[in-house]
């Protein structure tokens, strides 16, 4: 069986095909950064294109049996490009897969479109309220999907919570840098909300899963998050213990911390957006039991194990990701005036 992964030289995406590769698939891989050879345990199909572009798209369509659409614009890139990639891209790649009588597709969307809810667990079913661009495209794009199950195609909505694993940067490296060095650790809040994460190896897994389940049972939307998960406060103390560097949590008040973060973002001086810092003194996490019931599911990890076996290999490969940048969840953000602070703290 051959599996087309969109976004396959990414963060997900090299996860998604070892997790592929190691259950026998043939895997085809499209996206418009190079992809990285030595990521993948065995051999893929490398596809350079954009998911935009219909030509490129039906090029790599030809021959497979599913598709794992994961191209993403992230919260960071333009607005334009975001609604542009995550929901016209979206529409290609579902076109060009029926038109190709590709007989499923799973895509993978947000949590981000449920936006900051005030009731808890949240339900698949439950009011979809997207939070900036991001979360406004997911929304329009898992319509698009909608509108292909009514035409016959077999459409798995996976909604994953933020997920993390072995080669995830992003935000998670300025939290493990400060861990590193050894300094206090803001927390928006008094960290005792709890904020559900997710580990990349039981999101593969979950998907591989929705790949084999009978088609009745996948044509569904799904959440997807860690089953065992403490306060904001307890996950983050427990990779600081683990770390031995002295790092500590240190919980500042919400109202004043986010009204610093939203002018810092307004004046382009840190990396992080609305979504990472609205949400963090918040309540997060949702209902798995859908997946756990129709896919048979069972998550693996907790928050504090992911972030633990993430931390770890950070340190890694400190040497190897030193001066290297960006706006993907590969490599470091540019910390901006929040490398000032840490510089500052004791």
């Amino acid at each position: 069986m051959r599996v087309l992964i969109t976004g396959g030289a990414g963060f997900f995406g090299f996860h998604m095909a070892n997790k592929l590769i190691q259950h026998g698939y043939e895997v085809r891989l499209l996206d418009i950064a190079d992809y990285i050879e030595e990521d993948y345990i065995g051999p893929v199909e490398f596809h350079k294109g954009d998911v935009r572009d219909r030509k490129a798209v039906d090029r790599v369509m030809r021959g497979v049996d599913a598709v794992i659409h994961a191209a993403a614009a992230l919260p960071l890139w333009p607005r334009r490009e975001i609604f542009s990639v995550n929901v016209e891209g979206t529409r290609t790649v579902l076109e060009s897969a029926q038109a190709h009588g590709v007989p499923r597709v799973v895509f993978v969307s947000s949590t981000a479109v449920y936006g900051i809810p005030r009731k808890h667990p949240i339900r698949e079913d439950d009011p979809l309220q997207g939070v900036g661009p991001y979360g406004e495209s997911k929304i329009q794009a898992e319509r698009i999907c909608q509108s292909f199950r009514e035409r016959g195609l077999t459409v798995t909505v996976i909604r994953p919570k933020t997920f993390i694993g072995p080669g995830r940067l992003g935000v998670f490296q300025i939290l493990f840098d400060w861990v590193e060095r050894g300094k206090p650790i803001p927390i928006i809040g008094s960290g005792r909300n709890r904020y559900q994460l997710l580990d990349v190896d039981d999101l593969t897994e979950a998907i591989v899963l929705a790949l084999t389940v009978p088609a009745e049972q996948a044509n569904d939307t799904f959440n997807i998050g860690a089953e065992r998960f403490g306060t904001v406060r307890e996950d983050v103390q427990a990779l600081c213990d683990h770390a031995g560097t002295g790092a500590r949590v240190w919980p500042l008040p919400a109202r004043p911390v986010k009204a610093a973060l939203a002018l810092f973002e307004a004046l382009h001086l840190s990396p992080l957006y609305r979504w990472v810092y609205g949400t963090a003194d918040k309540d997060s996490f949702v209902a798995i039991d859908r997946a756990k019931a129709k896919l048979g599911w069972r998550p693996r990890y907790s928050n504090a194990e992911s972030l633990i076996r993430t931390y770890e290999w950070y340190r890694a490969h400190q040497a190897e990701l030193a001066g290297k940048v960006g706006v993907t969840h590969r490599v470091a953000w540019d910390q901006g005036i929040l490398r000032v602070i840490r510089d500052l703290l004791p």
